[in-house]
C-alpha cells in the first residue's frame, strides 16, 4: 500500500470536512504505514468557504454589508492568499436566514450585499472568485450587487436607481461605463447545481419566488420584470443570457453574473475539486475514501462523494465511503462508483451522542483503523 486519499464532505452539525478527513487518517496511520493526502470538500454550497479556508490554509476577511432589506450585517468571506482568491458564499450578505419569515419582501430583497462583498476583496487583490450561489433572500436579477460594483441603471426619467428587487422593473437605460475596472481581470466561478432559466414556468420567480416572502401577485410581476431586464440587458450588453441554464439561479443573481461578470456557472463539486486539484492526488492513489454525514438515494445527485467516486474510477482506483447514517436505498451509490460504504457508528445511540464532535472524530478514527487492517491483511496474501 503506498498512497491513500481521504476527501470527505461535512458531517452537518458535527464535524467539518478537514476535521473528518484528519480524523480518517489518523486511523490509517495507526493501521498501516502508508502516504495520506487529506483534501478538503464540498459540494458549493453551505461549509464550502470554510472547507477551503480550512483546507488551503486561508484566512477570513470580515466586512459590514447590507443585509437583503437594507440592515447592516457582519459578512465574512474565505481568502486563500497565496492565489488571491476569494470564496464567497452569498447567504452570508443575502441570505433568507438573515430575514425573518414576516420581513420576506421579493420587491424589497436586494443583493447590494454581495456587490459590497465582491468590491472589498477586489480592492484586496483577488482577481479570482468562488462563489456559493445558494440559499439567498433576493429575486433582483441581480441589479443590487451589481449598482454596488458601478453600473449605472437609470429610469425613463432619468433618474438613479436603487438596489431593491422591483427596480429591474423599472430599467431605462444601462452603463458599464463606471463598473469597477479592476473586475475585468477577475474570473468569477459560481457555483450553480440548479438549472433554471431567468423567466418562465421554471425560471426563478415562479420557482423560488413563494419561498422568498412572494405572493403569487409579487411572483406574476416580477416575472415580467425579469423579462425587461434581461430585454434591457441584451440592449446594453448585447448579451442574451436570459435562458441559459443557471441564469435564474438565486432570483437571477446566475444571469447578473453571467451577463455583466463574464462568469462561469459550474457544478458546486467540481469547482471545489478543482481548487484543491484533487485529481492530482487522485491518479496515483491506490486508495480513494470519500463519504458525508448520511448516504441515500440523494447522494448520487450531484453530491460530493459520487464526484469524488467519478474522478477515482477514471483512474481504476478502489473508493470506499463512510457516514453517519446509512439508509437502504444507499446501494444506488456502489452503481455510481463507490465500491464499500461503513457506518462509522460502533453501536445504537442518541442523535445527540453521534454527532458530539469528539465522539464522531473517535468513531471516524477508529472505523479507519479496522478497514484498514482488513486491507493490509488481505494484501498480504
Amino acid at each position: 500500500m503506498k498512497k491513500v486519499v481521504i476527501a470527505i464532505d461535512s458531517m452537518k452539525g458535527s464535524l467539518s470536512s478537514v476535521e473528518a478527513g484528519r480524523a480518517f487518517a489518523r486511523g490509517v496511520r495507526q493501521a498501516v504505514p502508508c502516504e495520506i493526502a487529506v483534501s478538503p470538500l464540498a459540494d458549493g454550497g453551505e461549509g464550502t468557504a470554510e472547507a477551503l479556508v480550512e483546507g488551503l490554509g486561508g484566512t477570513w476577511k470580515s466586512i459590514v454589508v447590507q443585509d437583503p432589506v437594507g440592515n447592516p450585517v457582519t459578512a465574512s468571506y474565505g481568502w486563500i492568499e497565496q492565489e488571491k482568491r476569494a470564496v464567497i458564499e452569498i447567504a452570508a450578505a443575502a441570505g433568507l436566514t438573515l430575514v425573518a419569515p414576516e420581513a420576506r419582501d421579493i420587491r424589497r430583497a436586494s443583493s447590494g450585499g454581495i456587490g459590497q462583498m465582491i468590491r472589498h476583496a477586489a480592492g484586496q487583490g483577488c482577481r479570482d472568485f468562488i462563489i456559493g450561489i445558494g440559499g439567498s433572500a433576493v429575486n433582483d436579477c441581480g441589479i443590487g450587487m451589481l449598482r454596488m460594483l458601478g453600473v449605472t441603471f437609470l429610469d425613463h426619467e432619468g433618474h438613479m436607481l436603487g438596489t431593491r428587487g422591483e427596480d429591474c422593473g423599472a430599467v431605462a437605460y444601462i452603463s458599464t461605463e463606471s463598473m469597477m475596472p479592476e473586475l475585468k481581470e477577475c474570473r468569477f466561478q459560481i457555483a450553480c447545481d440548479v438549472k433554471n432559466p431567468l423567466y418562465g414556468p421554471t425560471g426563478a420567480s415562479f420557482v423560488f419566488g413563494p419561498q422568498k416572502g412572494g405572493t403569487p401577485k409579487d411572483v406574476a410581476d416580477m416575472e415580467q420584470m425579469h423579462r425587461h431586464f434581461a430585454e434591457k440587458t441584451y440592449e446594453a450588453l448585447g448579451k442574451d443570457c436570459a435562458g441559459c441554464p443557471g441564469a435564474g439561479a438565486a432570483g437571477g443573481l446566475g444571469f447578473a453574473f453571467l451577463a455583466y461578470l463574464g462568469a462561469d456557472l459550474e457544478p458546486g463539486i467540481d469547482i471545489v475539486m478543482g481548487a484543491t486539484r484533487l485529481e492530482e492526488q487522485i491518479r496515483d492513489a491506490d486508495y480513494v475514501v470519500t463519504g458525508e454525514g448520511c448516504l441515500d438515494a440523494q447522494s448520487v445527485m450531484g453530491k460530493a462523494p459520487i464526484g469524488v467516486a467519478r474522478i477515482a474510477k477514471k483512474y481504476g482506483v478502489p473508493v470506499l465511503a463512510v457516514a453517519g447514517s446509512i439508509l437502504p436505498e444507499s446501494r444506488v451509490c456502489n452503481e455510481n462508483g463507490i465500491d464499500a460504504y461503513f457506518s462509522i457508528l460502533p453501536r445504537t445511540m442518541t442523535l445527540a451522542e453521534a454527532m458530539d464532535k469528539e465522539r464522531a472524530k473517535e468513531h471516524v478514527q477508529n472505523t479507519a483503523e479496522q478497514l484498514f487492517r482488513l486491507i493490509a491483511a488481505a494484501e498480504k496474501k
